[in-house]
């Protein structure tokens, strides 16, 4: 299902623009995204343009080189990458390459590439009904907590504030800044009269009954509020999401229907802009699922979301759930999470599980050192006969007899002992795989991606250095 032959044939019936093609005139790259080969010099395995993606390898086991730099050097679509670094990173990889193919924007708020702004975006384009101010909100929550503190008391009516002063700020359009205002003067009548001027009296009422609560609630569901949202005190990473006379609006809607890329970069740990990451990714998202329903079901060609450092950069809550209807949309995710447990960390248990169970490719490199985690990818893989003979000696002479006993085709030591260059492959509705995977390094055209990484890299180090002079 996912070689050559069975690929292409797949691609045609998914991609409407490939449909009429002649036989022997699709390019590989059209036909899905690269995994790797069976063997050194085995037939290449492709993920087909509805499939979904998880892939766990820890930091050094070829993530970057193998999966997400190959991808979108050969996506024929749109592309969005997030991710938390930048020199010699898939960032520096693929820059120039796609600024061939299209427009290249990059959100850089905390100076990761310490790239010039040169775009702005609106996050409360999405907010101004209630259920896209709800996830507004929710991103702002979730890049904060784990998600097993994300339903207490506090973080439930911060983010029911949250989702008030938002669907407020986008009804009025007001920039999100405005939000910061309001949280520092819980009694400031401004959002409550624009909810109700607008219609949305019930918002008004339990945005009013928060403020006119007891002082010690109010103060303390404020608070947590703020510290959500705290990420826009720094004017560094609020002037990217701050309306601009100067500079062009990034917008996720034309963003579907384009060949451009957006890279989404930020730190990870407190003080982020994870939030607006994930916002931004969600939104981008979300407009590609609406235009591909405009044009008949499916994007073509598919959008390609390499969610690199899901779990610290882009916490988009549900993001297991999406996975089970993005494929069939022509929006193609693949999260990279450094270990099974990051993912439960950031989505729980239950999300984890989900995601796992909707992610129709898996891919697992090397590095894996949980143990229950290996056993159940040993158990996944399953067992084969083994054939034992045994020989005894008795009065009547020698026998020998057969029996077959049951092993694991791969056991968990040598599921943690993979070695680097190798990842085993669990696709739906076929055995699994041991994969070569394929290093950007390794293929044609190499040196001039090296060179010019090299020469992106140089240009970040460049930059940094003339800040870190002119603050001296």
């Amino acid at each position: 299902m996912l070689l050559p032959k069975e690929i292409t044939a797949k691609a045609k019936s998914l991609r409407p623009s490939l449909a009429s093609a002649k036989p022997g005139s699709i390019r590989p790259q059209d036909t899905g995204i690269l995994l790797g080969t069976l063997g050194e010099r085995g037939p290449e395995v492709r993920a087909s343009w509805e499939d979904v993606a998880v892939a766990i390898m820890a930091p050094r086991s070829g993530k970057t080189t193998s999966l997400a730099v190959p991808s979108i050097l050969s996506a024929p679509g749109p592309v969005l990458l997030t991710s938390n670094k930048a020199a010699g990173d898939a960032y520096t990889a693929t820059v120039d390459a796609r600024s061939a193919t299209g427009r290249v924007w990059t959100m850089d708020p905390q100076q990761i590439a310490h790239t010039e702004q040169a775009m702005w975006w609106d996050p409360l384009h999405d907010a101004r009904d209630l259920p896209g101010a709800r996830r507004l909100a929710g991103h702002f929550v979730t890049a904060s907590v784990d998600a097993s503190n994300a339903t207490d008391f506090w973080s439930t009516a911060a983010a029911n504030t949250l989702t008030a002063l938002f669907l407020a700020a986008g009804a009025d359009g007001r920039p999100i800044t405005d939000v910061l205002g309001w949280l520092a003067q819980p009694a400031d009548r401004a959002p409550i009269d624009i909810l109700k001027a607008n219609g949305l009296t019930a918002i008004a009422a339990q945005l009013q009954g928060t403020v006119s609560g007891a002082v010690e609630t109010r103060d303390g569901i404020y608070e947590t509020a703020r510290q959500y949202a705290a990420c826009l005190l720094d004017p560094g990473i609020a002037v990217w999401v701050t309306p601009s006379d100067t500079l062009p609006e990034f917008k996720p809607a034309d963003f579907a229907t384009s060949r451009d890329t957006l890279f989404l970069l930020s730190k990870d740990g407190g003080g982020s802009a994870s939030a607006l990451i994930a916002a931004a990714a969600d939104s981008v998202m979300r407009s590609a699922v609406v235009q591909a329903e405009r044009d008949g079901g499916r994007l073509d060609p598919p959008l390609l979301c390499i969610l690199d450092e899901a779990a610290n950069v882009c916490k988009i809550q549900d993001l297991p759930d999406l996975y089970s209807h993005l494929g069939s949309r022509g929006v193609i995710p693949i999260t990279i999470l450094q270990s099974y447990r990051q993912g439960q960390k950031c989505w729980g248990e239950a999300g984890m599980d989900a995601m796992w169970s909707a992610a129709t490719i898996k891919v697992l490199g090397s590095g894996i050192d949980d143990a229950d985690f290996a056993d159940k990818l040993s158990r996944l893989v399953g067992e084969h006969d083994v054939e034992s003979i045994s020989h005894s000696t008795s009065e009547s002479g020698r026998s020998t007899s057969t029996s077959m006993r049951q092993e694991r085709i791969l056991p968990p030591d040598q599921i943690r002992a993979l070695p680097k260059g190798k990842a085993l492959l669990l696709a739906t509705g076929i055995k699994p795989a041991l994969l070569q995977l394929r290093p950007w390094y390794k293929e044609p055209g190499a040196a001039a991606i090296g060179k010019a990484s090299a020469a992106q890299t140089a240009a970040i180090t460049d930059r940094a250095r003339a800040k870190a002079g002119a603050a001296a």
